[in-house]
């Protein structure tokens, strides 16, 4: 199994030292009972969706916080596990990553609109203003996926290459873009004002990560020599 691990660069800690070697475990259990690599990711699916489903239809609790980053962090985890079992099996191909790509756009998308549809049913907003925040957050969640994966697909690949060394350093500043953190906000549930701020700060941070990402995406894509027509 640690053969059939990704690159560490631009990976966060979180992913490297908690996501990564969770999906490991996942993934090895995975094998051991002959499940396909696409049913892991439909069991990804599974715990995101249960999870965000409670955030949007549930009252807030601090029992519901603990359950739903469970099942956010478990799905998380699973998305790890799926990559992970198609390399050891050798069968990853272009409709499992496409099925991954949509699961994980989807729970993107959902989960933003689960926060907005609680701060509207439950919360007791100071200002109708506060519902701009989660379609905000979920904007900026959406471009930061899409733009890196974008970014990545133009970008042409050297055959053969060497992993790059990751740099510590950048793993630690890349933590608070993490979903694994993100997941984490979710145990602020039980107290409204305290999950409100947190989801607010965060959602501050990934828009000044957003202006970084995109800048450093599209300088480096412009770099690249256009293709011959």
């Amino acid at each position: 199994m640690r053969d059939a691990q990704k690159s560490a660069k631009g990976v966060s800690l979180y992913s490297r030292h908690v996501n990564r070697p969770l999906g490991r475990v996942l993934a090895a259990a995975a094998y051991r009972t002959g499940l396909t690599p696409n049913q892991v990711t439909l069991a990804s699916a599974a715990f995101s969706a249960a999870a965000v489903a409670a955030v949007a239809l549930a009252e807030p609790s601090w029992g519901l916080a603990v359950a739903v980053w469970a099942g956010l962090v478990t799905g998380f985890a699973l998305d790890a596990a799926d990559g992970q079992l198609a390399r050891l099996l050798g069968a990853g191909g272009p409709a499992g990553e496409w099925l991954d790509h949509v699961v994980d756009c989807a729970k993107i998308t959902a989960v933003h609109a689960a926060v907005l549809i609680t701060f509207y049913r439950h919360f007791a907003l100071p200002d109708a203003a506060w519902l701009l925040v989660p379609l905000g957050f979920q904007l900026t969640a959406v471009l930061i996926f899409f733009g890196g994966l974008l970014a990545d697909k133009l970008t042409p690949k050297a055959p053969g290459a060497a992993r790059p060394a990751p740099s510590t350093l950048r793993a630690v500043a890349l933590l608070p873009a993490d979903y694994g953190v993100f997941c984490a906000v979710f145990l602020l549930l039980g107290s409204e004002r305290a999950f409100r701020w947190a989801y607010t700060a965060l959602f501050a941070v990934h828009a000044l990560f957003l202006a970084a990402f995109l800048t450093r995406w599209f300088r480096a894509l412009r770099s690249l020599r256009p293709l011959p027509g």
